[in-house]
């Protein structure tokens, strides 16, 4: 694998699919899931072609549903990779949806997926990023704060759950009574 340094544009990956009635849901809108599993296989092909290695998901941060997509439409996945860290990389995946008949394109979706660059089952460092714009930069940036932010949200979320663990049936009746944990 090489671990030199790649570009931004050079892990842009595009994939199109023509939504069909299996993708539907009981409201006759593409469903959510078949969105969620299009997302994970472009933040792999992305992910791949940056590490130049096997990638598997270690997780979504954030899937936001802008507008639903219609069954009929072409759905257009374009990830590129945001931020990479040792050997995992942030891929961030914009959806279109594009009604061929009348020529409309619609932003519909935008996701970012923590994937992780594994060789004979072990993690390996993934190349560095190169930011070729100013946008590129903000974009690095954006993603390190958000990487930062979860590992700060891990230890919160620990710390709580350990306060609850330990805390008597009446401080739980209080926690459940009260409008906000927050401390």
């Amino acid at each position: 694998m090489n671990t030199g340094a790649r570009t931004v544009s050079s892990s842009r990956t595009e994939m199109s699919e023509v939504m069909q009635p299996q993708d539907a849901n009981f409201l006759g809108k593409v469903f959510g899931g078949s969105i969620l599993s299009k997302i994970d296989l472009c933040a792999y092909a992305t992910s791949a072609r940056f590490a130049g290695t096997i990638c598997v998901t270690a997780s979504f941060d954030r899937v936001d549903f802008h507008e639903p997509i219609e069954v009929g439409e072409l759905v257009t996945f374009v990830g590129h990779v945001s931020y990479v860290g040792r050997s995992s990389l942030e891929v961030t995946i914009e959806i279109y949806a594009e009604n061929v008949m009348r020529g409309t394109k619609r932003h519909t979706n935008t996701a970012r997926v923590t994937m992780v660059a594994l060789r004979d089952g072990k993690t390996v460092e993934v190349p560095r990023l190169i930011c070729e714009s100013r946008d590129d930069k903000v974009r690095y940036l954006e993603g390190r704060l958000r990487r930062e932010l979860r590992a700060r949200q891990a230890e919160d979320r620990a710390r709580i759950h350990a306060k609850f663990a330990e805390a008597d049936d009446t401080e739980l009746d209080r926690l459940l009574a009260a409008d906000r944990l927050s401390e």
